[in-house]
C-alpha cells in the first residue's frame, strides 16, 4: 500500500501522464497511420501486379546493366560526359560510381532482390542525367538519350511503388522466412 502510495504521489508531482500519454499517441500514430498507408500500398501492390510488368520490371533492369557495361567499355565518354556537367569539380569518383550504380542496380532490379533499394539508388542518377547532362543537347536532337533517361525515369518512379512483384526474390523471401 506504501508503495502504490508513493508511486501515485511522485506520478502527480511530476505530472508523468500527460507525458506518457502524449509518447503513446505518438508511438500509436507512427505505428497505425504512417505505416498503415506504407502497408496498405504494399498490399495494393502485390494484389495488383499484372504479369507483365515482371517482363517491364526485367527490361528496366536489363536496360541499366547493358548502361552500365556501355558505360564501362566506353569510360572516356562518361567522363567528357560529367567534366562537361556543373558536377565536374567532384568528378573523379563519379563515372566509376555511376557506373557500378548502374550494374548493382541493374542486376537486382533484374532478379527482384532489394528492388526498392535498388529503385531508389537509381532515381538520383537518373534526375542528374536528365537535368546536367542531357538538357544541353535538348531532347529531340540527334544522338540524344533524354527521352530515353526520361522513360527509365518514370519506370523506376513506377517500381518504386510496385515494387518487385510476384515473381521476385523479394516475393520468394517474404513468402519462406527463414
Amino acid at each position: 500500500m506504501c508503495d502504490n502510495q508513493y508511486l501515485a504521489n511522485n506520478v502527480q508531482e511530476y505530472n508523468l501522464i500527460p507525458r506518457i500519454a502524449l509518447w503513446h499517441f505518438f508511438i500509436f500514430i507512427l505505428k497505425y497511420k504512417h505505416m498503415g498507408t506504407l502497408q496498405q500500398i504494399q498490399h495494393w501492390s502485390t494484389t495488383h501486379h499484372p504479369r507483365w510488368l515482371v517482363v517491364l520490371r526485367v527490361i528496366l533492369g536489363l536496360c541499366l546493366f547493358i548502361k552500365g557495361i556501355s558505360f564501362m567499355n566506353n569510360a572516356v565518354v562518361l567522363n567528357q560526359l560529367i567534366s562537361g556537367s556543373i558536377v565536374a569539380k567532384s568528378s573523379d569518383w563519379l563515372p566509376l560510381s555511376i557506373t557500378m550504380a548502374h550494374l548493382l542496380g541493374g542486376f537486382l532490379i533484374i532478379i527482384g532482390l532489394l528492388t526498392r533499394w535498388a529503385v531508389l539508388l537509381q532515381i538520383p542518377i537518373l534526375i542528374g542525367a536528365v537535368i546536367f547532362m542531357n538538357t544541353r543537347n535538348g531532347i529531340v536532337s540527334t544522338g540524344s538519350e533524354t527521352g530515353f533517361a526520361l522513360v527509365i525515369l518514370v519506370l523506376l518512379f513506377l517500381f518504386l511503388i510496385e515494387v518487385g512483384g510476384p515473381l521476385s526474390l523479394d516475393n520468394y523471401f517474404k513468402k519462406n522466412p527463414r
